[in-house]
């Protein structure tokens, strides 16, 4: 079996992407005086902590899936999609972070390619499972 190094990689990409945005969370803090453990107090220090927390919470989505898909599936699809997740998340942080109403874009591109690695995933281990009873 070949490793999924695309896989790998975006994954390695994710995490840091999310390391990067807790970054932006302690900055926010002391640039609003928001000492720990408050995680309110000013709006543009909560948005950037809401930023870090959703993209923790989809990364228990993201994650697994991004794996399975590239292990069942193909591993350069499953970098590609991985790609635009980031790309999302990117662009639901700069939008989140300057005005909550224009998050919409950035979540729907994030949760999309979520949503066909977890579906593509569900679908080829239920296929080889139902095939292997024929």
């Amino acid at each position: 079996m070949e490793l999924p190094a695309f896989t790998s990689f975006m994954t390695l990409i994710a995490v840091g992407q999310f390391f990067a945005f807790s970054f932006l969370v302690g900055r926010a803090r002391v640039k609003h005086n928001v000492p720990a453990p408050a995680t309110y107090g000013n709006p543009e220090f909560e948005r950037t902590f809401r930023v870090q927390q959703n993209t923790m919470e989809q990364l228990v989505f993201f994650l697994p899936s991004l794996w399975m898909f590239g292990l069942w599936v193909n591993d350069l699809a499953a970098g590609v999609l991985a790609i635009f997740w980031v790309i999302g998340r990117e662009l639901y942080a700069m939008s989140y972070i300057k005005d909550p109403e224009g998050r919409g874009k950035g979540f729907m591109i994030s949760m999309a390619a979520g949503a066909i690695l977890w579906a593509g995933a569900l679908g080829a281990i239920a296929y080889e499972e139902v095939s292997s009873f024929f």
